[in-house]
């Protein structure tokens, strides 16, 4: 069983909420969300907000910071392969009321379909919000350019 190490990332004013699913391995060793360089999120993020991708980790808190975006997971636990979504077991699920009471949240996205699911199955029935899927910024998202991904993205702007 391995725990999720990376606290969320908020504050009073964030707007909008992106969760992924569980931290990849680069992630875990890197002590921050999506810290694999293949993974287009930060690229993505950087080219709708119209900044330099952020290299360290304190960049990348000010980027989500300045644009009012949350960021967290949908696990707090589970029992997982290497990074591999779909090896994903005996999951237990994050407690987003703290987050959700401190902060005015407008829509709530996820990064993929493992995301989507996990939410729509141990999250929504708790918090009664859905969540918007957004396709997954993983490079195993081969099917998806980083134009084709920032396209989709882009609806997230429109509830900041």
């Amino acid at each position: 069983m391995l725990i999720h190490t990376i606290p969320p990332v908020y504050d009073k004013n964030s707007k909008i909420l992106i969760l992924g699913s569980f931290p990849s391995v680069k992630s875990r060793e890197e002590g921050f969300f999506y810290g694999h360089p293949q993974n287009r999120f930060w690229k993505v993020l950087s080219v709708l907000f119209g900044t330099a991708v952020p290299a360290t980790v304190e960049e990348k808190k000010s980027l989500l910071a300045l644009n009012n975006i949350a960021l967290w997971d949908v696990i707090s636990s589970c029992d997982i392969t290497g990074s591999a979504d779909s090896s994903i077991k005996n999951v237990h699920p994050v407690d987003l009321t703290p987050m959700l009471s401190e902060c005015t949240i407008n829509a709530i996205f996820t990064n993929g379909k493992t995301a989507s699911g996990l939410y729509r199955k141990y999250i929504f029935p708790s918090v009664k919000t859905e969540a918007i899927p957004l396709p997954s910024t993983s490079p195993a998202n081969a099917s998806y350019s980083l134009e084709r991904l920032t396209d989709s993205w882009k609806i997230i702007t429109d509830y900041l």
